[in-house]
């Protein structure tokens, strides 16, 4: 795909087992069909917005027209970068990065899923260290904000690992009951004390308009 229109289609963001990508049509068919066959036990809900109890038909649809609206929908004011996640040149999973008036705050927010078969492995810890470094290392971020269910052991010992620090409680209605999400927070120090995972980062530069960095 030819990227000039759209410079973030040649963003790449390599772990040593990972590359993560705006995914082209392909790729995006294959990212909804990830979401079509699971994300997690189907008796939990990890996330606020319970968009996985769709059937699993709607389901990927709802993710393929999910991602096309984050592109249609950007502003270098308000953004959400959602790449495709790859392994061994399989798409296994989404991760997010959100902002809102970036060049003011220089504060973004991480979130993603992998499929069920994927998980356990280390790999959400070196999705999620991709766009840490991103944030931090390419558009000079001074913050990254998270949160998880207090119940989601993972997440949140993928975010442990990363540096994010507690920020605080929120109490969200989900499935008509009361759920806590643990917010967390992760400042330039604490992601450069706790960097194990190395990232390398191609095509930035003629994205960065687009970010308002």
């Amino acid at each position: 795909m030819d990227p000039h229109h759209w410079p973030l289609y040649g963003l790449r963001l390599r772990t040593p087992r990972l590359e993560l990508r705006l995914p082209d049509l392909p790729r995006l068919d294959a990212l909804a069909a990830v979401a079509a066959d699971g994300v997690h036990d189907p008796a939990e809900m990890p996330f606020s917005v319970p968009w996985t109890d769709a059937p699993p038909k709607e389901r990927g649809r709802a993710t393929f027209q999910h991602l096309l609206r984050t592109i249609a929908e950007w502003r270098p004011e308000r953004w959400t970068l959602s790449l495709a996640v790859l392994h061994e040149g399989a798409v296994i999973g989404r991760q997010d990065l959100t902002a809102t008036a970036y060049a003011i705050t220089r504060e973004a927010e991480t979130g993603s899923w992998l499929g069920t078969a994927h998980q356990g492995k280390g790999l959400g810890t070196e999705m999620r260290a991709a766009v840490a470094h991103l944030a931090f290392e390419g558009l000079g971020a001074r913050s990254l904000t998270s949160g998880a269910m207090v119940e989601n052991g993972r997440s949140l010992g993928v975010s442990r690992r990363l540096g994010y620090r507690p920020d605080g409680l929120s109490v969200v209605a989900v499935r008509g009951e009361a759920r806590t999400i643990q917010r967390l927070r992760l400042d330039r120090a604490a992601w450069a004390e706790h960097r194990t995972v190395p990232v390398e980062v191609a095509g930035l530069e003629p994205c960065r308009a687009l970010f308002g960095a």
